[in-house]
């Protein structure tokens, strides 16, 4: 008897696991075909699709949330190399006019991140408001993230000419541009979120 009810209590489990899977799985492809939809009019798509996908169940089909999703990725790969850009400036063995240039860097990108933080915050007012008050909002978020998109190229201004070529401009460039394509594909579907409300 025991083992009987084993097995039917089994396949009751395996039976219900499968249809909770496949319901998930269900759920999560238009909000898949959705990011996939708007990450093609951006200038990254792959890039785009690859580090918004993670977040389909929170975003689902929304264009807002969308834009939201990818000003917080920029925001965490900002973090990321402004904490690289910290511990790089303070290497032993670097030549002046490289530490100078991280610092002028670093300094960009904290400007940048500041920018995209803000932009974070007055999206979420514009959830709230409509008509002239959303457009003015919304141009807030626009111009912010356009300059923290300036910004970030304006970093490598200070590794210009062969003088400074070498790894620590190479490395430099890596998290700057890794940065700078993330933000530009925010701006993107920030715009595209703006015309479509």
């Amino acid at each position: 008897m025991a083992p009987k009810t084993l097995i039917i209590f089994t396949l009751f489990y395996l039976t219900t696991t499968t249809t909770i899977t496949t319901a998930a799985a269900a759920a999560a492809k238009p909000s898949s075909t959705f990011i996939k939809t708007s990450c093609a009019t951006v200038t990254y798509p792959a890039l785009c699709e690859q580090s918004l996908s993670p977040f389909a169940q929170t975003i689902k089909r929304s264009p807002a949330e969308l834009a939201r999703t990818a000003l917080a990725v920029s925001l965490k790969q900002s973090q990321s190399t402004q904490a690289y850009l910290n511990k790089l400036k303070r290497l032993k063995g670097l030549k002046p006019r490289e530490r100078s240039a991280v610092k002028d860097c670093l300094e960009e990108v904290s400007d940048s991140l500041d920018r995209v933080s803000k932009s974070i915050q007055e999206l979420k007012t514009c959830d709230r408001v409509r008509g002239q008050e959303f457009i003015w909002h919304m141009s807030n978020v626009q111009t912010w993230v356009s300059s923290a998109l300036t910004d970030e190229n304006t970093c490598m201004d200070g590794f210009a000419g062969r003088v400074m070529e070498g790894r620590v401009k190479t490395s430099v460039r890596a998290h700057i541009t890794s940065v700078a394509h993330v933000t530009s594909n925010a701006l993107a579907l920030v715009n595209s979120f703006a015309q479509k409300h």
